[in-house]
């Protein structure tokens, strides 16, 4: 089984807190994916902070985990998504719909701590490993 890491999940492995860094670390390297959106996501949060340290963090779980690019089929797959959760009224974030596009679009289980928030997107399948 594949696995994308949410942006909660890849900051709760980073600050060593719950169990998603021991799982991370029990799982081969080539079954993890990180996307793209998510490393910007962590990028502004260590510029907001200005903090070098968090800077290496993300470079070091950059260089041992594949971070994929979003591409068009991410970006179709995000409108089918924001529509339809917009047409239901249940809208979780755009920044969250381009993480769930881009998990299902790669056909990966979405590694996430907001399982409940997640859930609402349509074929999307999501695990809580903290």
């Amino acid at each position: 089984m594949k696995y994308l890491l949410d942006t909660d999940s890849v900051s709760f492995a980073l600050r060593g807190h719950g169990e998603v860094g021991t799982k991370i670390r029990a799982r081969k390297p080539s079954d993890l994916r990180i996307s793209a959106i998510t490393v910007a996501e962590l990028r502004y949060g260590a510029d907001r902070k200005g903090s070098k340290k968090l800077h290496a963090l993300i470079d070091t779980m950059a260089t041992a985990i594949e971070v994929v690019s979003f591409d068009e089929a991410a970006a179709t797959e995000f409108g089918r998504i924001g529509s339809i959760l917009a047409e239901r009224g249940t809208p979780i974030g755009e920044y969250d719909v381009l993480i769930a596009a881009h998990a299902v679009t790669l056909r990966c289980t979405l590694v996430t701590n907001n399982v409940k928030h997640f859930s609402k997107v349509p074929g999307l399948l999501v695990e809580n490993w903290t």
